[in-house]
């Protein structure tokens, strides 16, 4: 992430927002001390994929409705 000083942003303002369009993060800086973040404006659309692909890989698939193993239900053998 680039840091860029206030006073640097001001002077600069369309070259930087040009960058942000690009993709490029912005870390706002006044004195030495971070104040702000500039960031690239996101769809939701985007960011739902990016959350899916972070799932990716930690989820286990199957058939929720078939029993994990052939074994057969006793569970009510004695009330029969």
């Amino acid at each position: 992430m680039q840091q860029v000083n206030v006073t640097e942003l001001r002077n600069h303002l369309p070259q930087y927002l040009q960058q942000v369009k690009k993709g490029l993060e912005l870390q706002i800086t006044s004195h030495g001390r971070s104040i702000a973040r500039l960031v690239p404006e996101r769809s939701d659309v985007e960011e739902a994929k990016d959350r899916l692909l972070k799932l990716k890989g930690t989820m286990i698939l199957g058939d929720i409705t078939e029993p994990v193993e052939t074994v057969e239900w006793s569970a009510d053998a004695d009330n029969l």
